[in-house]
């Protein structure tokens, strides 16, 4: 077995591989990645770029059938589902050619090598013929889809992941979706838009289980009126059949049913790409479904190893992600004591509308010992969704009594995944209402919204002129 010797031997190569590569090649160090897939990790190949470049083209062909504007009248233009794939599957890998391969073919320091990645001990890792030294380690493997013990699936019935999905050569005509997290909701519609007919099961009694109450509610009405068929508090008992005919067995609201589908998608959770890595020879201790625990510095058990990225567990997001690589190594390589804050991190759904939040929902915040007070505005009372013809969603702000320091923002909105940086700055600052009353917004403009809702706690804004004074 042929040795190599590096500063730093990143385990990965997705998001976080490569922030921490690209921060480890400026401070001079000799960096070597591996990679037993792709390259790029989930984002670039089977994650944000593929499935945000599909929702757009639903969106786009959505609206052109069902045109806000009167005067414009609905089309429905001709669909190549093929060709929609094909271009989806050429950003993909001009992107991953762009931001990831040419990187490592301009650097003198940094080295990818390709094959299953195992520590040998505490100093050293294989891959395939090559023995990879160093005295420091980052694990940023990522995670998989998470494969439910559901009876069939295990056995041979078919289902699509987002490993896979971003790659169908033909639109499903009848799309069964297991799950009812962001996932399931983005995937599901847009094939409900593409013309699929989209059932979408989930075990709890609400959709985005984590978000808030309002913007759950509202977010399966908009759905369902799409023409989406939501199966909440939904056992799923077993699957079976084959490519092209699928039968799930499910108890509904109690009651026992089967539904018929072309194809069924997984998407109830992830777990960590950690098994394999024989991480009893380093001494990473790891949790439930894999993911390895680290402190505020990204440091696991392994005074010498950290663990960046999705095999870390949640917040999983890609600007995390390489914020953790970054934090890891300044850290391993810099000798510093950074800690990654996770206090003001914004989180998106891109469904239509969008759903933005940071902070603390309303039960969290009362879990964590605030005296808080709430206040819910409609979309209607902001000038510019009335402008655009699309008043759906809502804004809630969580505030601390007394203070009125601003705890948590949840948007449900057209671009309410940009509305939202504003929100998580007004957190990270410790800002409080009256400082989002003061801001001077461009007008009209949806982030706005924010203003008005900060606005709604003292004052009613359906009264309020028309540059929300």
């Amino acid at each position: 077995m042929a040795t190599k010797r590096f500063d730093l031997v990143i385990l990965g190569s997705g998001s976080a591989a490569f922030a921490a590569a690209i921060k480890a090649d400026e401070r001079g160090a000799s960096v070597a990645m591996t990679e037993r897939g792709t390259v790029g990790g989930t984002c670039v190949n089977v994650g944000c770029i593929p499935s945000k470049n599909l929702i757009e083209a639903a969106r786009a062909y959505w609206e052109a059938q069902h045109p806000r504007f009167d005067g414009i009248l609905p089309v429905r233009p001709p669909l190549d589902f093929p060709a929609l794939i094909a271009q989806e599957q050429a950003l993909v890998q001009e992107l991953r050619q762009r931001k990831y391969l040419d990187i490592v073919d301009a650097s003198e320091r940094m080295r990818v090598f390709h094959g299953e990645a195992r520590f040998l001990d505490s100093r050293a890792v294989s891959v395939g013929d090559e023995r990879l030294e160093a005295d420091r380690f980052i694990i940023a493997t990522g995670a998989r889809p998470l494969i439910l013990d559901i009876p069939g699936l295990r056995d041979g019935a078919p289902y699509l992941t987002n490993e896979d999905v971003f790659a169908l050569q033909g639109l499903p005509e009848k799309l069964l979706v297991i799950g009812g997290g962001f996932m399931a909701l983005e995937l599901g519609q847009a094939f409900q838009r593409f013309g699929s007919e989209v059932h979408l099961f989930e075990r709890g009694d609400r959709l985005l289980a984590g978000a808030e109450p309002e913007v759950s509610e509202a977010l399966r009405e908009y759905l369902a009126e799409e023409g989406v068929q939501i199966h909440t508090q939904a056992a799923v008992r077993s699957v079976k059949g084959v490519a092209g005919d699928v039968e799930l067995a499910a108890v509904v609201d109690s009651r026992a049913q089967r539904f018929r589908g072309t194809h069924l998608l997984l998407a109830v959770g992830r777990m960590a790409n950690s098994d394999s890595l024989n991480l009893d020879a380093v001494g990473v201790e790891t949790g439930r479904d894999g993911f390895i625990p680290v402190d505020r510095e990204m440091r696991t058990s392994a005074d010498h190893v950290w663990a960046v990225g999705d095999v870390v567990g949640r917040p999983m997001a890609t600007p995390v992600a390489a914020r953790e690589g970054i934090i890891a190594v300044e850290n391993a390589i810099g000798g510093k004591h950074l800690e990654m804050d996770f206090s003001a991190i914004p989180r998106a759904v891109f469904t239509d509308p969008e759903v933005a939040s940071v902070g603390l929902t309303d039960a969290e915040a009362n879990e964590h010992g605030f005296s808080c007070r709430c206040n819910t505005i409609d979309l209607s009372s902001v000038p510019k969704a009335a402008a655009i013809r699309d008043t759906r969603g809502l804004v809630k702000i969580v505030a601390e009594n007394g203070t009125d320091r601003v705890l948590g923002v949840h948007i449900l909105a057209n671009r309410a995944a940009d509305i939202v940086h504003e929100a998580a700055l007004a957190l990270r600052q410790g800002l409080s209402l009256g400082d989002l009353v003061e801001m001077i917004h461009v007008y009209p403009t949806m982030s706005e919204a924010l203003k008005i809702a900060a606005q709604s706690f003292s004052k009613d804004v359906t009264k309020l002129s028309c540059c929300a004074e």
